[in-house]
């Protein structure tokens, strides 16, 4: 009976062995194309597709990366044949155990054969050929040149293909130059590599590779000493840190544009960007600065931060709390009302009809027809400018103001601002009531800011393949003049009081004046401030994700404290000059400069003077 069932083993061996693939012919490495995204300075923010990194000895690595790999992965691979009958039993036993399938038998030089003859097929059959496979390798190389082989070809997430890119791409650094725990950090991702990825699972990575290191004082390659040192100080550091933790919100925003500037291409894509990563470091620090100031009874567990140029460029992003936790962007994503932030379009629709700041509009309660909005805490002022009544953000006021104009007035407006919703034409609409996205809002803004011109937010400056070819170089062009400049000019010394003496007044910064609005939803759902220097224009947005309202956080406190401990430093960061003769927002022609100058500014050249385009990257003040 023995005789039969070993005569019956040895024919299936041999049906395995009869297609086995060929040893000679290898299969290639099939890896997507990879994308890095660069930051205006040239420093990496992030990459994504596949990587193929340089081809590295394994005699050249420090030795702990060895270690680290063949602690997890294969213990015994100096000894074994390339088959480790223990090891395998080992495995067989926790998977009846555990009655799942729990460990992998397989050696490292059975990955290897794997993923150098075989398909990924889960079958008896390949399985065998697997372990021939093996026994073939291991009789040609030598114990080296199979480690050296299978570190230079493992997959370890994030579109990295061997040791050297995934150093790169985790840690920007060659793989001869990672620490012991970095390369535990890089030996836990062979289990599951996006699972265990330090970019989008920094906790979990951590918990892996401390594993990783226990096991290497198990097997004998660190002490006690070492051990718990490497899981005292364990920490992850990725590359692009110094671009922030949360700027993958940009870089993902980025991605999504791709198609639309290189269609059809199966190369390496190197894409620059607007991207400064001094801005977003400011903003992330300030974010947590004023979020450990939040008590928990405000309940407020999300934000969003978008800083832009006045023609459009993105500086800074800011997508959400953290990253790790939520990918949805939240600045360029989620659909959230404004409030009293779209206010000023109303002004602005008003002042295009022949409104002029100073005259008045009634501040009382509105008690004809359906819609009766009320003003905050029901305090009324009476006949107020409407200076005031941007300033102290009065609903009443408004929306007499937007009764007298016309709500197809102000779609007319907010269509020309270049909103992407159709918005509905009702009287809701001027205190913000329709839902937008951060971006476009704060987009508005910097159209006002630059004098009138249509703008719309950009990041992509170039784009090369693999080879340094260009695929796409960002041109200078003109932009449409959507309103007159002494209509923005009258809007935005309204905007000013509401940070002087208005609801903004936590937005004040030291030197140089601000524009800008508060904006609070209903039942305190949403809480924004959007405000402008004179080459910084910036949103905040706070809430939930879940429409649940905070404790009376309204957008002149949290939002306009963060935006002024933000913008304070933001505002001497330079700004890198992206391309020779690259307009920044619009027409900038000898003559149109001299037009606009002339068209009643109301404060000359003393108010064009902080706010115009200069062509300087240093900001410029009017003290």
């Amino acid at each position: 009976m023995g005789l039969f069932c070993f005569a019956a083993v040895m024919l299936f061996v041999a049906w395995c062995a009869w297609d086995m693939p060929d040893t000679s012919e290898v299969k290639p490495l099939e890896k997507r194309p990879s994308i890095t995204i660069l930051a205006a300075t040239g420093e990496l923010i992030a990459r994504y597709g596949g990587l193929k990194g340089n081809v590295v000895d394994v005699k050249d690595l420090p030795p702990y990366v060895a270690a680290a790999v063949l602690s997890v992965e294969d213990r015994r691979f100096y000894s074994h044949p390339g088959v480790d009958p223990i090891g395998f039993a080992r495995a067989m036993w926790v998977n009846i155990r555990e009655r799942r399938f729990a460990q992998g038998g397989s050696t490292i030089t059975q990955q290897l054969a794997k993923n150098l003859f075989l398909t990924p097929d889960k079958t008896v059959k390949r399985k065998v050929q697997e372990a021939l496979l093996a026994f073939v390798v291991e009789f040609k190389h030598s114990k080296d040149e199979i480690l050296t082989a299978y570190l230079n070809r493992v997959y370890f997430g994030s579109g990295a293909y061997g040791i050297d890119a995934a150093s790169r791409t985790y840690f920007g650094k060659s793989a001869k130059d990672i620490t012991l725990w970095e390369s535990a950090v890089l030996a836990g991702l062979l289990k599951a590599p996006s699972r265990f990825s330090p970019s989008g699972s920094p906790k979990l990575a951590r918990q892996r590779a401390k594993v990783v290191i226990a096991a290497m004082k198990a097997a004998g390659y660190i002490g006690d000493e070492i051990k718990e040192q490497e899981i005292r100080n364990a920490k992850i550091t990725l590359a692009g840190a110094s671009a922030g933790s949360l700027n993958r919100y940009f870089s993902d925003w980025v991605i999504d544009q791709i198609d639309s500037y290189v269609s059809n291409t199966e190369r390496d894509l190197v894409v620059r960007t607007t991207f400064i990563p001094q801005m977003q470091l400011l903003a992330e620090s300030r974010k947590k600065e004023v979020f450990d100031q939040i008590k928990p009874e405000d309940k407020v567990s999300q934000l969003a931060i978008v800083t832009m140029g006045l023609d459009g460029a993105v500086y800074a992003m800011i997508g959400g709390a953290d990253y790790t936790e939520s990918q949805f962007n939240r600045a360029t994503q989620a659909l959230r009302q404004p409030g009293s932030a779209f206010k000023p379009f109303v002004f602005l629709a008003a002042l295009e009809q022949g409104y002029r700041p100073n005259d008045l509009v009634e501040d009382a309660p509105i008690t004809e027809g359906s819609y009766r909005p009320k003003n905050y805490e029901n305090k009324y002022n009476g006949p107020v400018t409407l200076t005031d009544a941007l300033a102290l953000s009065l609903n009443t006021a408004t929306i007499r103001l937007l009764q007298a104009v016309g709500v197809a007035r102000l779609q007319d407006v907010v269509q020309r601002l270049g909103f992407s919703q159709k918005f509905r034409a009702e009287q809701a609409l001027g205190l913000g009531a329709a839902e937008t996205t951060l971006i476009e809002t704060t987009n508005a803004y910097a159209e006002i800011a630059n004098g009138g011109y249509a703008i719309w937010p950009y990041a992509v400056l170039s784009i090369k393949d693999g080879d340094g070819r260009t695929l796409y170089t960002r041109e200078a062009s003109q932009h449409m003049q959507i309103f007159q400049p002494r209509h923005v000019n009258m809007l935005e010394s309204m905007m000013e009081q509401a940070v002087l003496r208005g609801t903004a007044q936590a937005a004040q910064l030291s030197r140089g004046r601000v524009a800008g609005k508060t904006g609070t939803t209903q039942d305190y759902r949403d809480a924004l401030f959007i405000g402008y220097t004179n080459q910084l224009v910036t949103g905040i947005w706070m809430g939930n994700d879940d429409n649940e309202p905070m404790h009376r956080v309204s957008g002149g406190r949290y939002p306009a404290r963060l935006w002024r401990s933000y913008m304070e430093e933001a505002i001497n960061v330079p700004i890198p000059v992206y391309t020779p003769g690259m307009k920044h927002g619009g027409d900038d022609s000898f003559s149109n400069m001299l037009r606009r100058w002339s068209e009643g500014f109301g404060g000359g050249s003393e108010r064009r003077g902080w706010r115009g385009f200069n062509g300087s990257d240093e900001p410029v003040y009017n003290r």
